[in-house]
């Protein structure tokens, strides 16, 4: 596994050169979803910091343990979130990468009051318009991230996407790259496993592997 963590920054670093970039300009978030304390620790004893989950209640888990042993860590919400658990959510992640809706981020923003606390928040558009997953729309996108800052105050510093599987992803990275500069935002998290080194060729900062680096998710 310390292997696999080795050649994927090694793929990371590539790639970014042959953009013309710095390997410093693009983050790896390691998707330790699903998989368990025992099989994260070789990774966290390997210095990856950064890490994304899915669910907010697996997180609560597995990371406070984890969180006691390793200083530095953070914890990346890349799965939907129910207003029901934006509480537990802000108290575990450091970032939430999937603020899709007007209801979701009235609620973080009462919330962040509420418990007097913040964390950085990414704007999910769903560029594909596919009906299964979460995000908002590309042509709404603008106007739910001036909602999301200017009237919420929500510490908007990102976007994310997840193009849909059986297209060629090119076209969905260029159009989250296009909202991500006319709206001022640096953090652009896009890629995974199959594709990260094509994103960070179209602008991509942040990257989130999972299988490459953990290997097969369990039961898949």
């Amino acid at each position: 596994m310390t292997s696999n963590l080795i050649n994927i920054k090694d793929k990371i670093e590539s790639a970014a050169k042959k953009s013309g970039r710095h390997e410093k300009d693009v983050t790896l978030v390691a998707v330790s979803k699903v998989h368990v304390a025992d099989t994260i620790l070789p990774v966290l004893e390997a210095g990856q910091k950064i890490f994304g989950e899915n669910r907010v209640q697996e997180a609560a888990e597995k990371w406070p343990t984890l969180r006691e042993q390793f200083d530095g860590v953070e914890l990346h919400l890349i799965g939907p979130l129910q207003t029901n658990k934006v509480r537990q959510a802000i108290q575990l992640f450091d970032v939430i990468e999937t603020v899709d809706r007007p209801k979701l981020a009235r609620t973080l923003a009462r919330i962040f009051e509420e418990e007097n606390k913040r964390c950085d928040v990414y704007v999910q558009v769903n560029t594909g318009l596919e009906d299964q997953k979460a995000g908002i729309a590309p042509e709404d996108a603008d106007n739910f991230i001036k909602l999301c800052k200017d009237e919420l105050g929500l510490n908007v510093t990102g976007v994310m996407c997840i193009p849909p599987f059986d297209e060629d992803a090119t076209e969905h990275f260029k159009l989250l790259k296009s909202i991500a500069d006319r709206n001022n935002i640096k953090i652009i998290s896009m890629g995974m496993s199959g594709d990260f080194e094509q994103a960070i060729a179209h602008g991509a900062t942040h990257v989130r592997v999972g299988t490459a680096v953990f290997g097969k998710r369990p039961g898949y």
